[in-house]
């Protein structure tokens, strides 16, 4: 039974590419709590990119419900699933999906443009949209020059880091990071992860981090192998 302190439930859940294929994913229950920050390990092709996808609901199950933060997605058209994903929940992907013709600030931004939620989120604390998307950048320590510049002219730790904030901006309750450390070395790695679990704490967003790495798994408040919860044959 989903707690009004869920920020996800699923619930005897199954998923498969085709019809007659074994499902990919098989859960029978899984709940993380509004701001918590959970780890999901799984090896490559175990269903994690899969699952993200379920809960952010570009995807539906055939079986089961994915709840998230109140509302079950299932009964979403494809329309409202987009709406509630832009306004509730930010994604930083694992090739970080930025926009290659827009500068630092306007990637940023950009989800703005999509939810008048977030955007309301920022002005309601008193600062304008410029404002807040660079301090994020500088909280997660992007130098100043760099902000009016192309996407294109970064380097992978510093593209990372302007995904974060794209994801962040605004306030979602929810983030869900896809593999985003997979492209960097492993001081980066600790230095991006302990900037993006400080961002997430000081606003009391829930996160969703999945990765294969089981070196970063200590530095969050639960982890979850998903071999353990999933009852596929895969």
């Amino acid at each position: 039974m989903m707690m009004e302190t869920d920020a996800i439930t699923i619930q005897n859940l199954a998923f498969q590419w085709r019809k007659d294929a074994a499902p990919v994913l098989n859960l029978p229950v899984l709940q993380i709590k509004r701001g918590e920050r959970v780890f999901i390990m799984g090896s490559s092709g175990s269903g994690k990119s899969t699952l993200l996808s379920l809960i952010g609901g570009v995807l539906l199950p055939q079986k089961g419900t994915v709840t998230v933060l109140g509302q079950q997605l299932n009964g979403l058209s494809n329309a409202q699933r987009d709406s509630f994903r832009a306004e509730h929940i930010g994604f930083i992907f694992q090739m970080f999906n930025l926009i290659p013709y827009l500068s630092v600030v306007e990637n940023v931004l950009l989800p703005c443009r999509f939810s008048r939620r977030r955007k309301q989120n920022i002005e309601n604390r008193g600062h304008s949209l410029q404002d807040e998307a660079e301090r994020l950048l500088n909280h997660l320590d992007l130098p100043r020059e760099l902000l009016h510049r192309s996407v294109t002219e970064l380097s992978v730790g510093q593209q990372q880091r302007v995904a974060a904030a794209r994801a962040l901006i605004g306030s979602p309750e929810l983030v869900i990071a896809d593999e985003p450390t997979s492209a960097l070395d492993a001081d980066r790695r600790a230095s991006f992860l302990k900037l993006l679990l400080n961002e997430c704490a000081e606003q009391n967003t829930t996160l969703v981090f999945v990765s294969h790495d089981s070196a970063l798994e200590p530095q969050f408040d639960r982890s979850v192998q998903l071999a353990d919860i999933n009852n596929s044959v895969n």
